[in-house]
C-alpha cells in the first residue's frame, strides 16, 4: 500500500515510475485521500486555539494586535478589484511604467513618498519600493552602497558594523563578498564612534560600508548617527540604517529626529544614505514585508551602474531591484498604513508602547533587582534581564542570549513591549516572575 509517507519519500526516478501509473484525476485522489487530519502536525484548532495567546508573545518584535477593521474592508476592496485574485506582479522599478499593466505600482509610489516625507527625505528626492522583508531591505541598501562605493573608487569597500547588528547583516556581508571591520561598542550595545574612526585610520585604502542599527536586536541600543557621520568626514562611505523596529514608531515620537534623513539644524547636510524598516513589527502589517527608501540621486547613480551588469530588455526598463517579479498585493495593502486615520493610530500605539515599557522597567526594578534588568536608552522598548525559568520563558516566548557582563558570560532574556503588550500582559508576566527566581543564580 502507498502512504503518503511513503509517496513523499519517493525522487527523481522513483517518484517518476510511482506517479506513472495514475492519472492527475487518479493521483489528486489518492493525495485527497491521504490527507487526514492525523497527517497534519498541526490542525486549523490547534492553531486557531494558538491565536487565543497571541498577546503573550514577549520576547520577539511583532505587533500581534489584530489590525482594525478598516484594514480589512480595504482588503476586500481590493479583492473586488482583482488584487489577490490572480498574478499581479510588482517586476522592476515602480516609477517606470511596467510592461505588465497588473501591478500596483501607484500604491507602492504613494507609500514611499509618505513614509519619505515621515523620514524628512526631500520630496523631489525619494525613491524606493515594498521589499519581502527587513533583510530585503538591508541587502538592497548593503547592495546599492558597494556598488556605487566601488564605482566611485575602483576598490570593492569594507562593511562596518558591530556584533550588536541584527544577524542577517553578516549573512548579507557573506552573500556580498566583503571584508568586515567589526566596530567596537558602547556600555549600552550602540556602536562606538571612537572606535569607528580609529578602524577607519586603520583602513585608509578601502572606502566604507557602514551599517548603523537603529534599536539593537537583543539590546535595543541605538548607533549615533550624527556621530558616527563626523567620524566619516574624509572617507569615501555609504551610510546605512538599519531600522527595522525602531524606524517604525521613532518618527510618532518626540524621538523622531533619530531617524530623519536631513538635520533638523542643517537641513542640507543629509545624515545617512538609506534606510531599511520592517512593515510587519510595529505596524502590525499581518506578513512580513518591508521599506526600503533612499534619494532618487543615489539610485540613478546605482542604476546607472547596475544596468552594465543587468538590463532586461524585455521589461522595457532597467528595474534597479535585486528581486525580479515582486509581490504586488502588499503594497497595496500596506498603504492603508500610510492613511491618516492610520498613522494617528500608529502615533497613539508608539506613545503607549513606551508608557508601558517605562511601567515594566520600574516594576522589575523595584521587584526583581536580583535580575538585573536593564533599559539601554529612553526610546527603547526593549528590556533585558537574566534568564527566568524555563516555563516562563516557554510560556512568553523569550529570546534568549548569552551576554559577556563583568567579564562573565550570562544567559539573559528580553522582553520587547510591542502594542499588544498592554498593562494586563506584563502584570501577568510580572506574577509569573515573583513565582520562581532566576534558574541561572
Amino acid at each position: 500500500m502507498l502512504t503518503r509517507r511513503r509517496f513523499l519519500g519517493y525522487g527523481g526516478a522513483g517518484m517518476l515510475a510511482i506517479t506513472a501509473g495514475y492519472s492527475p484525476q487518479s493521483l489528486s485522489g489518492l493525495l485527497n485521500q491521504q490527507e487526514t487530519a492525523s497527517n497534519i502536525p498541526l490542525s486549523l484548532a490547534d492553531k486557531a486555539k494558538l491565536a487565543k495567546l497571541k498577546n503573550l508573545l514577549l520576547g520577539y518584535p511583532v505587533n500581534m494586535n489584530t489590525p482594525p477593521e478598516a484594514f480589512f474592508d480595504w482588503r476586500r476592496q481590493l479583492l473586488a478589484a482583482g488584487i489577490g485574485t490572480f498574478a499581479y506582479n510588482n517586476v522592476g522599478n515602480p516609477n517606470k511604467e511596467s510592461a505588465i499593466p497588473y501591478n500596483t505600482h501607484d500604491f507602492e509610489r504613494e507609500v514611499i513618498l509618505r513614509f519619505g516625507k515621515l523620514f524628512a527625505f526631500p520630496a523631489a528626492d525619494t525613491w524606493g519600493f515594498i521589499s519581502n522583508s527587513g533583510t530585503d531591505s538591508n541587502m538592497h541598501g548593503m547592495y546599492m552602497g558597494r556598488t556605487i562605493l566601488k564605482a566611485r573608487t575602483g576598490v570593492l569597500p569594507k562593511a562596518y558594523f558591530t556584533k550588536e547588528a541584527h544577524y542577517s547583516i553578516q549573512i548579507l556581508r557573506d552573500l556580498l563578498g566583503l571584508e568586515t571591520v567589526f566596530v567596537g561598542t558602547l556600555p549600552d550595545g550602540g556602536m562606538d564612534p571612537d572606535d569607528l574612526r580609529q578602524k577607519l585610520a586603520d583602513n585608509p585604502s578601502h572606502p566604507a560600508l557602514v551599517i548603523a542599527t537603529i534599536g539593537t536586536t537583543f539590546k535595543g541600543a541605538i548607533d549615533q548617527v550624527d556621530r558616527i557621520q563626523d567620524a566619516l568626514k574624509g572617507y569615501s562611505s555609504y551610510l546605512h540604517l538599519d531600522a527595522a523596529l525602531f524606524g517604525g514608531y521613532l518618527p510618532f515620537t518626540s524621538h523622531a529626529g533619530e531617524v530623519l534623513y536631513q538635520s533638523q539644524t542643517n537641513p542640507a547636510a543629509p545624515r545617512y544614505d538609506s534606510i531599511a524598516v520592517s512593515c510587519h513589527k510595529f505596524f502590525g502589517f499581518p506578513s512580513p514585508a518591508g521599506l526600503f527608501i533612499t534619494t532618487q540621486n543615489h539610485f540613478d547613480e546605482f542604476n546607472k551602474l547596475f544596468s552594465q551588469i543587468h538590463d532586461p530588455e524585455y521589461i522595457h526598463h532597467v528595474p534597479g531591484t535585486i528581486t525580479c517579479s515582486r509581490d504586488a498585493v502588499k503594497p497595496a495593502e500596506f498603504y492603508f498604513f500610510s492613511t491618516p486615520s492610520a498613522m494617528d493610530k500608529l502615533a497613539e500605539d508608539a506613545q503607549s508602547m513606551l508608557q508601558h515599557t517605562v511601567f515594566l522597567m520600574e516594576q522589575m526594578q523595584a521587584r526583581f533587582s536580583h535580575l538585573q534588568p536593564t533599559r539601554a536608552n529612553d526610546l527603547s522598548n526593549t528590556v533585558f534581564f537574566r534568564k527566568p525559568s524555563d516555563w516562563i520563558v516557554k510560556k512568553y516566548s523569550l529570546a534568549t542570549m548569552h551576554l559577556e557582563i563583568d567579564n562573565k558570560k550570562q544567559e539573559y532574556a528580553h522582553v520587547v513591549v510591542m502594542p499588544h503588550a498592554n498593562r494586563k500582559v506584563l502584570t501577568e508576566f510580572l506574577t509569573d516572575l515573583g513565582k520562581v527566581s532566576v534558574t541561572s543564580l
